[in-house]
């Protein structure tokens, strides 16, 4: 299809949903956008009559990462030929943002910079699924509390003290089904929270370390005995028992501990919820040598996916409605999480299914490069 001739650059600019602003050699703002116009207002007037040095100003404030700011991200991206991510303040939030080096016709190199408009709707169904959740919390734990209580003070009749002691143990049990549901939503909504806010990536990369990849899947599946991976609903199971990992040599990774933990748990937890019960489940790791990665991949022999809701998989609250998946306690948030702090750590998380057969969750992380420039090309 081709475009009409007639139709104007600047209708095409001001139809998009994140701002542009393009500056020219001189640092002179050039071209401008109406989603711009709608997010920086007054802003945008300092911008017009000093250029650069203006939204150089504006958008450094309370950025205190000199590696996410955005003269930083402008040199980078004048030096190379990708875009580079950084982030700005505006109204209280942190707005991710883009620097790109435009090359016009004539030889002149033009800074683009394009604001994202932030969608707070994932973070508002969390938040309005959590005041349910721990209302819900609330209102049936204090039941149960008072049919215990209840319990104590008044007998059955001819109720035996080990047949009371059942009967408790159920209430207190239900409680604690509550009570870890709502923990454990509790850490989503922070791990959102850090991607909503802008966060994560500076936690990551305070986060980084070198890990050796072998050890650190060792430690994982001994560490399995002593957390609650499954929903207290879940039939009880030997996670150990039923997972086999093989790592390939000596596999160095670049990524945060505690981020990559949290990941592998998901992807576990998935694995093991839409399988059944004795099915294996298998972790390999071998290096990718091509492009400097290593990758994970976690594999099971469950219920797979539909290739008609493959869409689904990384969208927020989203499940696959087939019914074995629909029987399962979860929140079809998991996912969503993984793939942004992947990305954030400079990896990659795909996944292959067949439903009927079983799903491949994969995922990439850089290897550890021992340089001391490492940490700023990571981020570039």
């Amino acid at each position: 299809m081709t475009l009409d001739k007639h139709l104007n650059y600047q209708t095409i600019l001001d139809g998009l949903g994140q701002g542009v602003l393009i500056f020219d050699s001189d640092n002179r703002l050039v071209v401008d956008n109406l989603a711009a116009r709608s997010l920086l207002g007054a802003d945008l007037k300092l911008i017009r009559a000093s250029g650069w040095t203006a939204a150089a100003t504006l958008f450094s404030v309370r950025t205190t990462d000199p590696d996410d700011n955005v003269e930083t991200a402008r040199r980078r991206a004048l030096d190379s030929a990708r875009p580079v991510r950084f982030h700005i303040y505006r109204a209280g939030e942190y707005v991710p943002c883009w620097a790109a080096a435009v090359h016009g016709e004539g030889g002149e190199v033009f800074t683009m910079i394009t604001i994202e408009v932030p969608d707070w709707s994932a973070m508002t169904d969390i938040l309005t699924q959590f005041r349910t959740e721990v209302q819900n919390a609330a209102e049936s734990s204090q039941g149960h509390v008072n049919l215990i209580l209840q319990s104590m003070k008044q007998p059955r009749a001819g109720e035996t003290v080990e047949q009371l002691g059942r009967r408790i143990g159920g209430f207190v049990q239900l409680i604690a089904t509550h009570m870890h549901r709502m923990q454990r939503l509790m850490g989503l909504l922070y791990r959102l929270e850090l991607i909503r806010t802008g966060r994560l990536p500076e936690q990551l990369r305070q986060e980084r370390r070198r890990i050796n990849l072998e050890d650190f899947i060792e430690d994982l599946l001994e560490g399995l005995d002593e957390i609650r991976l499954l929903d207290p609903e879940t039939e009880t199971q030997d996670y150990r028992g039923r997972i086999k990992a093989t790592v390939s040599g000596s596999l160095i990774v670049s990524a945060s501990p505690v981020r990559l933990t949290i990941i592998l748990h998901d992807l576990l937890r998935n694995a093991m919820m839409y399988s059944m019960k004795a099915a294996p489940i298998i972790i390999m790791a071998q290096a990718s040598p091509q492009n400097q990665s290593v990758q994970i991949d976690m594999i099971d022999e469950g219920y797979g996916i539909r290739a008609k809701e493959f869409e689904r998989v990384f969208a927020p609250f989203q499940r696959a409605r087939q019914p074995q998946i629909l029987g399962e306690f979860g929140y079809g948030l998991s996912l969503y999480l993984c793939k942004h702090e992947v990305e954030a750590m400079n990896g990659k998380i795909w996944f292959e299914s067949e439903e009927g057969v079983g799903t491949t969750f994969s995922l990439k992380l850089p290897l550890w490069r021992d340089d001391a420039s490492s940490s700023s090309s990571d981020n570039a």
